[in-house]
């Protein structure tokens, strides 16, 4: 091989191995059952909660009175059971973000019920809630106890 043609290969392949060292990994395939970063799903940014909403308590709607019993994780997320005089729902879904609350109920009779509400200066929550199955009925609703 001449010298001319050993001083181009060299300079290619050198020229190659720059290319990469600056573009990085991004031009390189990903390892076997890898994902791309670029197909990542983008994660919601959430608030930490300022406050638990675990425990018994009431809220008040402006059309029945409402017990709570909840259990709250580490990240903000809602899990329990309410009722209402004989009729009961569970949580299907639930968390306190930040300031806000927010869950839904399935009541034994059918309804869901979606609760939104958010704590106020005073430290108590309030908000509304509507029927999913009849967004018509709605209602507001506010507790006595502090969070």
């Amino acid at each position: 091989m001449s010298a001319a043609r050993r001083t181009r290969k060299l300079l290619t392949t050198t020229a190659v191995a720059l290319l990469l060292s600056v573009a990085g990994a991004g031009l390189a395939a990903p390892a076997s059952g890898a994902t791309p970063a670029a197909a990542s799903p983008v994660r919601e940014v959430r608030a930490a909660p300022a406050y638990n909403a675990g425990g018994v308590w009431y809220l008040y709607q402006t059309n029945a009175t409402v017990r709570v019993d909840l259990t709250q994780d580490s990240s903000g997320r809602l899990f329990g059971s309410v009722s209402s005089g004989n009729t009961v729902g569970t949580l299907r879904e639930g968390s306190v973000d930040g300031e806000n609350i927010y869950f839904t109920v399935a009541w034994s009779h059918g309804p869901v019920g979606r609760y939104t509400g958010v704590r106020g200066p005073d430290r108590r929550l309030s908000g509304t809630t509507f029927d999913l199955t009849n967004p018509s009925s709605h209602a507001n609703w506010s507790t006595q106890r502090t969070f």
